[in-house]
């Protein structure tokens, strides 16, 4: 009998060692099974993706506006080298366009030669060539392909085919087919303070923000605009107690935007020098977060203030975006912490709660010492909550590039803690140069302040309407032209200065350059776009004759063709790498060779003595007005408006 009771806590024990190595293999087998799924997501999103593309190498480019040329070429290449060798690895070829000798030049075959060398195969480049020539699949984008020097591959393209394709805009209007794959996606842009003003530090995040999200909708994304404004934390319990001393009736009104800027200045000396004030606004912002009412009352009046400002600013820039401060995130902070410590992923440091990702040179600080959270904690919620919440697919961050390392941490630690599946949803960061004075130093005022954007927006004004006087323009607009005008210039040139660098670098600011009109600027291009619609609103009823076809037989107006159809090629590109300077610089060559164009091809025929027009040359007048829906495309996705007089 005392044998078999001293067997029974043996017994027990081995019955609790099985039910831990059973709760130990259920939770592998449920990993095992999260990792399959995402797996097999990954495997079908791949498997819809390749199967997309293949179907352009084919693609009918009738009813469809937005037929990416260059992809089709490299698909249909592609395919071709992967027949003729197929013992080589993926060979991407280089397709470049406007070459001398064709419309498009595939330069695959040093490439090849040289992997072919590694495998102890010998060919020259031009032997490659044919074979991959001889490669190639029907396609009707493709009028005739033949291999000339050490194995270049001339590529010229079918005019009639083509034609097809600008008579589909002509008629439908410059609109993209439905994305393979609708993303959702997020864009984290401008992200002014509350209680301060916008300054010229904000430009750029606000223009940039705006075009990507414009390019997002134009292809047909669902596009969420966020606003992430700094509306909580420490400095509103600094600015509330300075208000108390300092303005009675902060609980009824707040004071305006610029007293406000004023007394959130004075209060943030006192807090860095005044011991006893900052034991005071450290009281205040527990208040503020215990949503203590007199609080909270207070807090709105100074966000109504500044949000009042800020959407003057973006009604000027005609930018939409969706309020969502950091104070939305507060319950989602907590949890988030929660959530952190329950996973055995923060570390104690100091007094603070810090997270380490993979590869990161800095943590984040998620929990301060005082208790606190920090922006760390709200970015990181934020993220949470646009991925599990809103469902997105891809996140884009407009920010600094002086934010890179923090962003980089922030993607590492979500990583970590299984927040983001980069398999699943990708993060991007876009970060940009400052915006310097013509001096080669940041902008500042004469005075050394930071540039108001509401001064720059003004001064732009006054500086569009000098210089449209200076032209006597205002002798042949009406008021209402003129005022439509000058705001089309100064705001555009503003916008397009910045968006026709590229982002990652500084640029100088300086309305002397972007109010001229030669060269790469708005003006240039605003003022291309009316001269064209001038030379379509000039015939009135002499051109009627739409069904008739656009005329290609011309060698400008080919390389105008092909100019406009590269459209697509850019918009794709841009799509990946968020640089929207490319368009600016295709909008430029568009306009530069419609130039050469209408220097080298009649148009319009008139009377030497009466001025009447005698002959109309339709076929090119359809080309011209083609010309300014793409232009007008263009510029409408940098958040330019156009306008038809200037």
């Amino acid at each position: 009998m005392d044998s078999v009771e001293n067997s029974i806590p043996h017994l027990i024990r081995d019955i609790e060692q099985l039910e831990e190595v059973k709760a130990q293999k259920e939770l592998e087998r449920s990993t095992l099974e999260t990792q399959n799924k995402k797996l097999q997501y990954r495997l079908k999103f791949l498997k819809e993706a390749v199967a997309e593309e293949s179907k352009k190498v084919s693609i009918s480019t009738e009813n469809d506006s937005l037929t990416n040329l260059h992809s089709i070429l490299v698909n249909l290449f592609i395919k071709a080298i992967q027949k003729a060798y197929p013992s080589l690895d993926s060979v991407q070829p280089a397709i470049s366009a406007g070459s001398k000798f064709a419309d498009y030049q595939c330069n695959a075959s040093m490439q090849i030669c040289k992997l072919l060398k590694t495998k102890g195969e010998n060919a020259s480049p031009n032997a490659v060539a044919k074979k991959i020539v001889d490669c190639l699949e029907p396609c009707d984008v493709i009028d005739k392909v033949d291999v000339s020097g050490p194995g270049f591959i001339n590529i010229w393209l079918s005019r009639d085919k083509l034609r097809n394709v600008l008579q589909y805009v002509q008629v439908n209007g410059l609109k993209p087919k439905k994305p393979a794959i609708r993303q959702r996606i997020v864009v984290d842009f401008s992200s002014p303070n509350v209680a301060k003003e916008m300054h010229v530090g904000h430009l750029r995040s606000t223009i940039i923000g705006d075009g990507i999200c414009r390019l997002f909708e134009f292809i047909g994304h669902d596009v969420l605009r966020l606003n992430h404004i700094g509306d909580w934390g420490t400095q509103f319990g600094m600015l509330i107690t300075h208000l108390q001393d300092k303005f009675p009736n902060y609980l009824t009104v707040s004071p305006p935007i610029n007293d406000l800027q004023q007394f959130y200045k004075e209060s943030k000396v006192l807090f860095d020098n005044d011991p006893e004030f900052k034991k005071r606004a450290y009281e205040c912002v527990v208040k503020l977060q215990s949503m203590s009412p007199d609080h909270i009352k207070a807090w709105k009046l100074i966000c109504d203030v500044s949000r009042t400002e800020f959407k003057k600013i973006y009604d000027r820039l005609n930018i939409s975006l969706i309020e969502r401060g950091e104070s939305f995130y507060q319950t989602r902070m907590e949890s988030l912490v929660k959530e952190l410590t329950n996973k055995g992923l923060l570390e104690e440091d100091e007094g603070r709660k810090i997270m380490w990702g993979p590869g990161s040179s800095i943590p984040l600080t998620v929990v301060k010492s005082d208790g606190g959270f920090t922006y760390d904690t709200s970015d990181f919620a934020a993220l949470k909550q646009r991925i599990e919440e809103e469902k997105a697919d891809r996140v884009v961050y407009v920010t600094d590039s002086g934010q890179s390392t923090h962003f980089e941490s922030l993607k590492n630690c979500a990583i970590r803690a299984g927040v983001l599946d980069p398999t699943r949803v990708r993060m991007d960061f876009v970060g940009f140069g400052v915006v310097l004075g013509e001096d080669k130093k940041k902008f500042k005022t004469r005075s050394g302040d930071t540039v108001r954007l509401v001064g720059l927006l003004d001064e732009g004004i006054k500086r569009a309407r000098d210089k449209l006087i200076e032209k006597e323009r205002d002798k042949v607009l009406t008021a209402e032209e003129m005022q439509l005008a000058e705001t089309s210039v100064a705001y555009g040139c503003i916008k397009y200065a910045d968006l026709c660098h590229n982002r990652n670098h500084e640029y100088v600011f300086s309305f002397d350059k972007m109010l001229e009109d030669k060269g790469n600027t708005a003006v240039y291009l605003l003022y291309a776009l009316t001269r064209i619609r001038s030379i379509i609103n000039n015939l009135g009823d002499n051109c009627k004759s739409e069904n008739d076809p656009i005329s290609l037989d011309h060698e400008k107006e080919w390389k105008l063709a092909k100019t406009l159809l590269r459209f697509p090629e850019v918009l794709d590109k841009i799509s990946e790498d968020l640089c929207l300077h490319h368009l600016c610089e295709y909008l430029y060559e568009v306009a530069t060779t419609f130039n050469e164009f209408y220097d080298n091809c009649y148009c319009i025929e008139k009377d030497g003595k009466t001025g009447e027009i005698i002959k109309v040359y339709t076929g090119r007048i359809l080309l011209c007005k083609i010309t300014a829906d793409y232009m007008d495309t263009g510029l409408n996705i940098l958040g330019i408006t156009t306008v038809s007089r200037m």
